[in-house]
């Protein structure tokens, strides 16, 4: 149940001069990818972009330092994702570090609140007695809790990466690179990166008021959690975040990450000292989000801001039931909305113009409907929405939207409520991934709206899936060198994508393992030793032709050792 996918070639790109340490695969790779010396591809934190141009941090910086002073209550509101959750911990271990002596925080529950500051948060707030908000990971598009705060008489910082909407929320200071007239080289920070800048520019207002001691806090202290929630929010490794990234890689691999990142790794079964940005993606990531789906993301957090160790572990053991309960609440899911569709024939539609998915089911969990859009969106590579009720039984809609490149979803969502005034509730997001809220009466009126809207302006070329390649490997590339260089030559991610190769083998041998998963294995031309594949999922049962074109990464087998390498399939055909 897979679109018809089209295997492209990347063009080689430009290459500059290069240490003799960096093999002649890794430069190909990166000039592919437009980068073309040492500096561009492993950028430095002396390389991040200064705080000073972000609209509004130098206000954030000075109300946060007036707050410590005075010794104000400051709440941090964190979000239910993974990037909400690290960017709280940020924003309490940042504010503590540099002073700050009342810190607490809160999170919306998804169920009881919905998304962001809401009014109905605020009255829950009130018991924490705030005097200061901030907000991380959202707040942009919170305009009716952000006026009950304010009617509170509570100070208000919003601190938010998402896109804002056409009126800004009456907060005292908003923090957000895609604020309009914002200069910020770096439009694609993560609520994790946002913040962590803020306390950047607040560190320096403590230094010139003299309120700290020499430099300050050391702040890369914070760098794992900003790594871990920069990749896990897929917003797109540019420069700037993959110095970001790197820097609390390290961290994590010198087994200086937090207690609660160290057990999460743990529980997941990943090795520290080899830790990659897919292994947040996959791993870590999934186990944080996980909380904020199904239950409360409180408890995510408190496993990020506990140093304690056992207690770490007890949470991140939690933490992996959780995922383990969702894995299956979404395999569910997945299978009705397959089922629901096939008297439309997925397999069909995924070739046809039908430009765009629909789906609800009353049965379904809210907290999960984005993670079914995701794998409906790779099966038939069509913009997805999927909806559920906000709590059991309820008539207002929780939706999650998923796109393909060259489809801005949340700007989908805008014209159709500009064209369909109240017809969406709320809505919010990025270029890839967004949600709203919805009555289920409107429900037939937004998928007539959304599907007409991706047909007139949807180029019906983006709807067949293409792979890009960096082609073929050399006989002698197929080693534990190379597949070293290439695992360690990231952070690898959205929009600096992870080295794939493609080429054509004879099949020695496929088998079924683990249920779901074809085990290969390949003979390689002009190469004495056969090699070794897994394709994750891509067991059906039907014969494999005697020679297969495969798109694959090269991977070092960590299982087996002993420098052995495996392929890891991400598309098989015949060759």
């Amino acid at each position: 149940m897979s679109p018809l996918r089209r295997i492209r070639r990347r063009a080689e790109g430009a290459s500059g001069a290069w240490p003799d340490h960096v093999l002649p695969l890794l430069r190909r790779v990166y000039a592919a990818r437009g980068v073309s010396d040492f500096a561009a591809a492993r950028p430095r934190l002396a390389d991040l972009h200064a705080p000073d141009t972000l609209t509004g941090i130098a206000e954030a910086a000075r109300m946060l330092a007036d707050a410590i002073a005075a010794g104000r209550r400051i709440v941090v509101v964190g979000d239910f994702d993974c990037d909400g959750a690290t960017a709280c911990a940020v924003a309490v271990r940042g504010l503590l570090m540099l002073g700050a002596r009342k810190v607490l925080h809160a999170v919306p529950n998804r169920i009881v609140h919905g998304y962001g500051l809401s009014p109905g948060l605020v009255d829950e707030l009130a018991a924490l007695g705030p005097e200061l908000l901030v907000t991380v990971d959202h707040g942009i598009a919170c305009h009716a809790g952000i006026a009950a705060a304010k009617a509170r008489g509570w100070q208000v910082l919003v601190t938010d990466h998402h896109l804002p909407g056409p009126t800004l929320p009456a907060a005292d200071v908003i923090v957000d690179p895609n604020l309009p007239g914002d200069v910020f080289p770096s439009k694609t920070l993560a609520g994790v990166g946002v913040i962590f800048y803020v306390l950047l520019a607040l560190r320096g207002v403590l230094r010139a008021r003299g309120a700290v001691d020499g430099a300050g806090p050391d702040l890369r202290m914070l760098l794992d959690l900003v790594a871990v929630g920069t990749v896990a929010d897929l917003v797109a490794l540019d420069a700037n975040n993959r110095a970001l990234v790197a820097a609390g890689l390290q961290r994590l691999r010198a087994g200086q990450g937090c207690a609660g990142l160290q057990a999460l790794a743990r529980v997941a079964g990943r090795d520290v000292s080899r830790l990659t940005a897919a292994d947040i993606g996959y791993a870590i990531g999934p186990r944080l989000n996980a909380a904020g789906r199904l239950e409360d993301m409180s408890i995510g957090i408190e496993c990020l801001l506990t140093d304690d160790p056992a207690r770490a572990l007890e949470l991140a053991q939690l933490l992996d039931r959780i995922n383990a309960e969702r894995r299956g609440v979404q395999q569910t899911m997945v299978d009705e909305a397959e089922a629901a569709f096939a008297g439309r024939a997925l397999d069909a539609m995924a070739t046809a113009d039908d430009p765009a998915v629909c789906l609800f089911d009353p049965e379904w969990h809210p907290g999960v409907v984005g993670l079914v859009a995701s794998k409906l969106k790779e099966r038939l590579h069509r913009p997805v929405v999927a909806f559920a009720p906000a709590e059991p039984g309820s008539r207002q809609l929780r939706g999650s939207a998923r796109s393909i490149p060259g489809f801005h979803i949340r700007d989908a969502l805008a014209a159709v409520d500009a064209a369909h005034p109240g017809l969406i509730g709320r809505f919010g997001g990025h270029a890839m991934a967004a949600g709203l809220s919805l009555d289920v009466d409107a429900l037939a009126d937004f998928e007539h709206a959304f599907r007409a809207h991706a047909a007139r302006t949807l180029d019906a070329a983006l709807l067949h899936a293409v792979i890009d390649s960096d082609g073929e490997l050399a006989p002698h590339e197929f080693d534990h060198v190379h597949a070293e260089a290439l695992r360690d030559g990231g952070p690898w991610g959205q929009a600096f994508p992870e080295p794939l190769f493609d080429g054509s083998f004879e099949l020695l041998d496929a088998r079924c393992v683990g249920q779901r998963h074809l085990r290969l294995r390949l003979r390689v031309p002009d190469r004495r030793e056969p090699v070794d594949a897994i394709h994750f999922g891509g067991w059906d049962a039907r014969p494999q032709a005697s020679r297969v074109h495969l798109a694959y990464r090269l991977a070092p087998d960590d299982y087996r050792g002993n420098g052995a390498v495996q392929l890891v399939v991400e598309h098989l055909e015949p060759a």
